[in-house]
């Protein structure tokens, strides 16, 4: 699937779509030797891991002569867009107040008939909120198996970022884990894309899981893109100082007010810039709390390819959120050839010890977060850069990724042959 045929199927506004509430479709590639479903409510036009998850599991499906796969996710308008193999859904939903760019997934109905009508040989559930409730019926009716994909840490979310807890915060703790226990029983396999993410669930309870780490697109992400490194820095205004890049969803869990509070430090000692790529609901509240004039708010950068450009252009780039299930991110900025300072636990943390690109913090810590960074702006960012790329070259190929999933739905319906 070329570049241009993944936006077109990702994009349904200013495109010809397929109205299909009424409407008959013959299905692509209807002899397919495998199709998977994938549901997910954390899909829209500015998120980040999951859409990039979903949109290389379609391109694999596209170089694949013997599989299908239908995508239902939430959207502006009822419709549906097709490539040759992949069919993507859209369920008209209103938005998730204060969350965007993320809608509620609420017409069950039309679900089931999705279901019903694309005869899917496994379902997997990429969010935990209506999703799961939406297909769990319609499948065990059937007998289609439901697999979940652990993309977001929802106990750790609802607890918020406080430390020590409170007596709410782990209440709610308490609670989500319950809820995810009670959709674990919906489900033969939950994927878990790092060995932090293996152990948080197994800590709550939840066994039958797969270890798959997730991929990069390594044409994309590339230190070849350095070439491009002047001219970026030139708009950016940065000239010869350290180049520091924040690149995500600026909501509460990502802990950039962590960043935020370290940078007039940071900046009085290195001289470095800031530039913060992304959007969320916490933007505008960030913004007028933390001004500071080394600080580049570049908002959401719409194409892969500028992000790549920014990530190779940087010397460090941040995650500093410590319940990242994987740090996607994270993984892109090392196939770029660019260290991460990461927190000390969750995913990125696990990329950045085992491909020795990068440092840790103690979570948490703005203090340890600055001289942590202050530390690795001083070392040697092309040797750490090649261990980086290295290391993403091993491990995380997409092609791999996608062969470790679809053998897990291969096996996942011999055993329940």
């Amino acid at each position: 699937m070329t570049a241009e045929l993944s936006e077109r199927l990702f994009s349904p506004a200013g495109q010809p779509v397929i109205r299909f509430r009424r409407r008959s479709m013959p299905l692509p590639r209807a002899h397919a030797e495998r199709s998977v479903l994938d549901i997910s409510e954390f899909f829209g036009s500015t998120s980040g891991g999951v859409r990039t998850y979903l949109i290389e599991k379609a391109r694999y499906v596209e170089r694949s002569h013997n599989l299908r796969q239908t995508i239902l996710v939430p959207g502006p308008l009822d419709a549906v867009t097709q490539s040759e193999r992949v069919r993507c859904y859209w369920l008209g939903s209103m938005r998730v107040p204060g969350q965007s760019p993320y809608r509620f997934l609420l017409d069950m109905p039309a679900s089931r008939r999705i279901i019903a009508r694309e005869r899917p040989d496994i379902v997997e559930v990429g969010s935990s909120g209506l999703a799961p409730w939406h297909v769990a019926v319609a499948c065990h009716a059937r007998g289609i198996p439901l697999v979940s994909f652990f993309h977001s840490h929802l106990p750790r979310v609802v607890a918020g970022s406080a430390r020590p807890q409170t007596a709410v915060s782990r209440a709610a703790t308490a609670l989500a884990w319950r809820y995810l226990r009670r959709l674990d029983r919906m489900y033969v396999r939950t994927i878990a894309s790092s060995r932090f993410a293996v152990a948080e669930l197994a800590a709550g309870g939840i066994e039958r899981t797969t270890y798959i780490p997730l991929g990069v697109d390594l044409d994309q992400f590339t230190p070849h893109r350095r070439a491009t490194r002047a001219d970026i820095r030139i708009r950016l205004a940065a000239g010869d100082r350290p180049l520091v890049v924040f690149a995500g969803r600026i909501a509460a869990e990502k802990r950039l007010d962590l960043v935020l509070r370290a940078w007039p430090r940071v900046s009085r000692r290195t001289g470095a810039v800031l530039v913060i790529a992304g959007d969320g609901p916490l933007r505008t509240l960030l913004q007028r709390r933390h001004p500071h004039p080394d600080v580049r708010w570049v908002g959401h950068i719409p194409r892969r390819d500028g992000v790549a450009d920014l990530l190779a252009a940087a010397d460090v780039a941040v995650s500093p959120g410590s319940i990242e299930t994987f740090g996607l991110a994270a993984l892109e900025s090392l196939a770029s050839g660019t260290p991460v300072l990461s927190a000390s636990e969750g995913g990125a943390a696990e990329l950045v010890v085992d491909s020795k690109c990068g440092s840790l913090f103690e979570c948490g810590d703005s203090a340890g977060f600055a001289t942590a960074l202050e530390g690795l702006l001083s070392r040697d960012h092309d040797a750490l850069g090649a261990l980086g790329r290295a290391h993403a070259e091993r491990y995380h190929k997409w092609e791999s990724v996608f062969s470790s999933v679809f053998r897990m739905y291969d096996e996942v319906l011999w055993d329940g042959r």
